[in-house]
């Protein structure tokens, strides 16, 4: 690779080779990278530019996107987004050259995603189908912003589907302690669900917790990752968000009751993981203590919507809650609004007070 040391200054520079759109052989100088890294990174992606000609196929540019893109991902984030493709992008487009996709081939292939069925007659969900439009809409974005295709056709046609948004289960303090004494005959069990309604965590914030993460001197827990089954193997990988990036104060009992667990587990070292359980335990779990308990069966992930409507209910901000919980503020005000106290009264009285002295 054509990447070489300056001995003067101690940077390095680019001598990059390419042949340009008149078929003519060129050469270009790029100075001044501190890393050898960093220049063939540059030497790297311009290699890319000045080849990726977009009368290439579909297929042979996602392999272009795919490398840009990837290692910028998280894992499981990336086999997602890679699956749609697979499925249902490249055996439409995979063929076309990408220069010649219109609006009209886009809107041809919504159509044949709109009219699936499967064999119980039930179509894509609006959901999935937005998913799926906005991956074939990230490609060609990529394409545009990076190597010169002019506009995005998938953008040109519109959007299909629409975002839905699940509803909102949760359970009351109450309930949730029906469910919880139901779960006191299997510890793992008990203190799994009781981190989870509690502390407002997430499932793989849960299942990557491990000995070191708890401080029961501050009677505090630190999530700083999650955990991911990939390929049939654990994964452990950053958290969701910046934000989900937290210290967390727990209740006193609840410390008092990890201490417990956390000493019950034999051998336990600081870097293990304390629930060695898998999602598919805990929902079975949740399907045994709800019907047990005889209360409403609502998703893991709905725990954390208990926590958040707990802590609403007993009056904190949704600046505090969110710090709490790894959200953004203005997400609890958006997905919460409803469950907050009407303010509407409070502002017209004081608005009122303000204005009866100016008549």
């Amino acid at each position: 690779m054509p990447v070489f040391k300056n001995e003067g200054n101690g940077t390095w520079y680019v001598m990059a080779r390419y042949v340009n759109w008149k078929g003519e052989r060129k050469q270009k100088c790029k100075r001044g990278f501190v890393t050898k890294r960093e220049a063939q990174e540059w030497e790297r992606k311009f290699q890319l530019q000045n080849t990726a000609d977009l009368d290439m196929d579909f297929e042979a540019f996602t392999e272009i996107y795919a490398n840009d893109v990837k290692n910028r991902l998280k894992e499981n984030t990336w086999l997602t987004k890679e699956h749609i493709i697979r499925t249902k992008i490249l055996p439409y487009f995979g063929k076309m050259k990408v220069s010649e996709i219109s609006t009209k081939e886009i809107i041809a292939w919504q159509n044949e995603l709109l009219a699936y069925r499967d064999e119980k007659r039930k179509p894509y969900s609006q959901t999935y189908l937005k998913t799926v439009h906005n991956q074939l809409s990230a490609i060609f974005n990529h394409a545009v912003r990076y190597y010169d295709l002019r506009s995005n056709p998938a953008a040109k046609a519109g959007n299909m589907g629409s975002e839905e948004h699940k509803e909102m289960l949760f359970w009351t303090k109450e309930e949730y302690k029906r469910f919880a004494d139901e779960m006191m005959d299997k510890p793992v069990s008990y203190y799994a669900f009781q981190m989870l309604y509690w502390c407002g965590i997430r499932e793989g914030e849960l299942l990557a917790l491990t000995a070191a993460d708890f401080n029961f001197d501050k009677e505090t827990v630190t999530i700083n990752k999650s955990y991911q089954r990939l390929h049939g193997e654990d994964v452990i990988t950053t958290p969701k968000t910046k934000k989900s990036n937290r210290t967390i104060k727990m209740p006193k009992f609840l410390c008092e009751e990890m201490q417990e667990y956390v000493g019950l587990i034999y051998g336990l070292k600081k870097k293990d993981r304390i629930f060695t359980i898998t999602k598919s335990y805990l929902h079975h779990e949740m399907d045994r203590g709800a019907k047990a308990a005889g209360v409403k069966r609502i998703r893991i992930h709905d725990l954390r919507h208990s926590h958040i409507s707990l802590l609403i209910d007993m009056g904190f901000s949704a600046v505090a809650i969110a710090d709490r919980v790894g959200h953004e503020s203005i997400e609890i005000t958006y997905r919460y609004a409803h469950l907050f106290p009407s303010k509407q009264a409070e502002m017209a009285n004081r608005l009122d007070d303000l204005g009866k002295g100016d008549f």
